[in-house]
């Protein structure tokens, strides 16, 4: 191999750990990234720079999950202070807060925006519309514990979840009725749906696992030296990313399982790891309060990586306060 070393960009401003991300799709402004942070502000980059762009104020506590939809035009959080909210993402102004009795875990959009579904530790999944917020939200319930992931699968005909009852729950929208169970030895830590819909990526233990997203077969698992918080599949599904206790993040093939590099970047615990929409970048989140982007193909010149021998890439500057319009 080439004798290429990975320099990720880092990404502060955050003041305690960076628990979740995610990314937006590809927009006429390249694509963006929001992370979720202890501190309980929420902030928005540039997603192939990291370049910080604005923090959303308001939650009074811990926020645990956060969503972009697919346009970067709104942003969803779910916070320690029972709220799930969303977010203008170009003002960075509040469009809509809903209460919930306990901590909120997770939050995703529908595709056309026009729906978020939360999950939490009310071990309930609810479904707000957001064109009709003081409408009551649909509920689904059957989750014995908390709710760690919740996402709209099938073409938004469905949800998908996972929780602290060691399962996996497929779930109908038009009856809210359980309707496919996966149940695991461990509690699964991160959900993934692939970019075309047939793939899922869980990570549980050290255990990264692939399962058809139709029939809920596994397709396959392979073993990570650490327990693993967070793993993604490339949009090509060609690679996979893993990372965890051990502070590292993997690179593997996803046909093989052979390691291909692994890079210790991240002073903290890696709590969230995922690919940028392009597959040309992944994004770590760790205890450490940080945010790394990694490239996905080391060498290449691609967003702020010129590759010019022996140039290194100084860490971004802390992101000054939001400014007024």
């Amino acid at each position: 191999m080439a004798n290429l070393r990975q320099t990720p960009l880092t990404c502060s401003g955050h003041t305690r750990p960076v628990v979740h991300l995610d990314f937006s799709d590809i927009t006429e402004s390249s694509y963006f990234l929001i992370s979720a942070c202890k501190d309980g502000k929420p902030m928005l980059r540039q997603g192939d720079t990291g370049d910080w762009i604005g923090t959303f104020e308001g939650h009074k506590g811990a926020v645990w999950g956060v969503a972009l939809n697919a346009e970067a035009t709104k942003a969803a959080s779910g916070a320690a202070d029972f709220t799930g909210k969303v977010w203008d993402a170009i003002s960075g102004e509040e469009l809509h807060s809903f209460q919930h009795n306990h901590i909120v875990k997770s939050v995703d959009f529908s595709r056309d925006s026009a729906l978020l579904v939360t999950g939490s530790n009310e071990k309930l999944i609810r479904i707000f519309d957001l064109n009709k917020p003081e409408a009551t939200p649909d509920v689904f319930s059957g989750h014995t514990a908390s709710i760690r992931h919740v996402q709209f699968f099938r073409n938004d005909t469905h949800l998908i979840s996972c929780a602290d009852d060691k399962t996996l729950r497929v779930w109908d929208r038009s009856t809210q009725q359980e309707v496919q169970k996966l149940s695991f030895p461990h509690n699964p830590n991160s959900l993934e749906v692939s970019k075309d819909g047939t793939v899922l990526t869980v990570a549980y233990s050290n255990k990264v696992t692939f399962f058809d997203a139709e029939n809920l077969n596994k397709i396959r698992e392979y073993t990570i030296p650490s327990p693993v918080n967070s793993a993604s599949l490339h949009p090509d599904k060609s690679i996979f990313v893993a990372a965890g206790d051990d502070l590292k993040v993997y690179k593997y093939d996803y046909q093989s399982g052979n390691e291909i590099e692994s890079f210790k970047g991240h002073f903290g615990p890696v709590h969230c790891i995922k690919f940028s929409p392009d597959g040309e970048l992944y994004a770590s989140g760790s205890e450490d309060g940080t945010l790394r982007l990694w490239q996905t193909t080391v060498g290449k010149t691609y967003g702020l990586w010129k590759c010019v021998e022996g140039a290194t890439i100084n860490d971004m500057s802390t992101p000054k306060e939001v400014q007024a319009n």
